[in-house]
């Protein structure tokens, strides 16, 4: 078995976060649904990008901000995703590697450009989020890196990125690569569209392929089409070896070793911006899984990095998350 240098490593879309500030009226003009998030094509990606005022320029993208948790927690993580040798490309690479996340992807040259989600703040604090996928999608077997999957503990596929086939046959052969090695597969479900979208091959990877689950309570109602969150749970016992499955302001349940764990959500003084709340969890609770940690450790630890990144607007930390888990003795 390869030495394990990675607790873990994402596959998901690269995408630059462009932040800016804007009024009501710049949203009308701009025809951007207020507080909704779009997907644009790269002339009006390129259009509003000229009219935005100043903004911030950082990497993004669910499991790319999953990734920065994991650093920012002391975790060794990787990221595996697909830009493009353009300006945004560079920006992405420059940004994910000082955030001390290990990204080895080289860029495409031709094609698409590098995924970019515009997204303006209005005084109100409302995100209204303007999303050219871009090059990201077409991520395929060429993509990924053998031996990064295999030194790594975990590897976390991202849902967001399943909606092409060259895309989905990645997932499966890295999950392939991870279990060959003896390593962890876990899966996000994303979104409740996604899971709408995906259903039965969802299943199906989670009950060939995947180690550990984790979704929020609407995806994994989605998932079995229940009502019942606590239906949908006892599924998920039986397809998944873990699962971490979020709530909200109820907090959180853990589902693994026969058992489960309640986590109750940890406090905000304000809630400021739930954007990348589901995956600074996810961060938290993998880091736990990998470090072989109690789950209740793990679960504790993605409920405390949810709550740092709810607390400012964007979606990765500002905070250092090893030094706000140390201070509530949980490392």
């Amino acid at each position: 078995m390869p030495e394990t240098k990675h607790d873990v490593v994402s596959i998901g879309n690269a995408i630059v976060d462009i932040l800016g500030h804007c009024d009501d009226a710049f949203l009308e003009a701009q025809g951007a649904p207020k507080g909704h998030m779009r997907l644009i094509d790269s002339e009006t990606a390129s259009r509003l990008y000229d009219a935005m005022g100043p903004a911030i320029e950082v990497s993004g993208g669910s499991a790319a901000n999953t990734s920065a948790g994991l650093a920012s927690l002391g975790g060794a993580s990787a990221f595996i995703g697909k830009v493009a040798d353009d300006d945004f490309g560079r920006v992405f690479t420059h940004d994910i590697r000082a955030a001390g996340v290990t990204f080895r992807s080289s860029p495409a040259k031709g094609g698409e450009p590098t995924a970019r989600s515009l997204i303006l703040v209005t005084p109100d604090g409302e995100r209204t989020m303007n999303t050219f996928l871009g090059i990201s999608p077409e991520l395929g077997d060429e993509e990924l890196d053998p031996e990064l999957i295999s030194e790594s503990q975990v590897v976390y596929l991202e849902g967001y990125l399943f909606d092409r086939e060259q895309a989905k046959a990645a997932f499966r052969r890295a999950a392939q690569i991870a279990r060959d090695a003896g390593r962890k597969v876990a899966l996000s479900l994303s979104d409740g569209f996604c899971v709408d979208r995906h259903r039965s091959e969802f299943l199906e990877l989670i009950k060939s392929s995947v180690d550990i689950v984790i979704a929020n309570e609407v995806e994994i109602t989605s998932l079995y089409q229940t009502t019942s969150f606590d239906e949908a749970a006892a599924r998920t016992r039986q397809d998944a070896e873990l699962a971490a499955l979020t709530r909200s302001e109820k907090g959180s349940l853990i589902l693994g070793n026969g058992t489960a764990i309640e986590i109750a959500p940890a406090p905000v003084d304000q809630v400021v911006d739930a954007t990348g709340a589901g995956d600074l969890y996810a961060a938290g609770f993998l880091y736990g899984v990998a470090r072989g940690l109690p789950l209740e450790t793990a679960g504790r630890l993605g409920s405390l990095a949810a709550a740092e990144v709810l607390s400012h607007l964007g979606a990765r930390p500002r905070a250092s998350l090893r030094e706000l888990a140390q201070a509530k003795g949980l490392l």
